[in-house]
């Protein structure tokens, strides 16, 4: 998965998460809980459908590489096939 198919689902999970989501505004590298309003079930919810949409296992040492646009970004180049 490149960069840019890795940010496509990126955003189209936090769109399931957070319907109406104004991902232009979205700074890449602003914490999803601040730029988004995420609360603890918002982010287990983002993370379960990046799992689901990839295949990824994502364990929960993962989390912390999951927690803006970029990051989250990086970590699906770097895992998914």
């Amino acid at each position: 998965m490149d960069e840019t198919e890795a940010r496509t689902v990126v955003k189209d999970a936090i769109t399931r998460v957070v319907p109406g989501a104004d991902l232009t505004a979205l700074d890449p590298h602003a914490p999803f809980r601040d730029a988004l309003e995420f609360d603890s079930l918002d982010f287990l919810s983002f993370v379960e459908t990046l799992s689901e949409h990839t295949g990824v296992r994502i364990e929960e040492e993962d989390y912390p590489q999951l927690t803006a646009l970029h990051d989250a970004t990086q970590f699906l180049v770097a895992h998914a096939r």
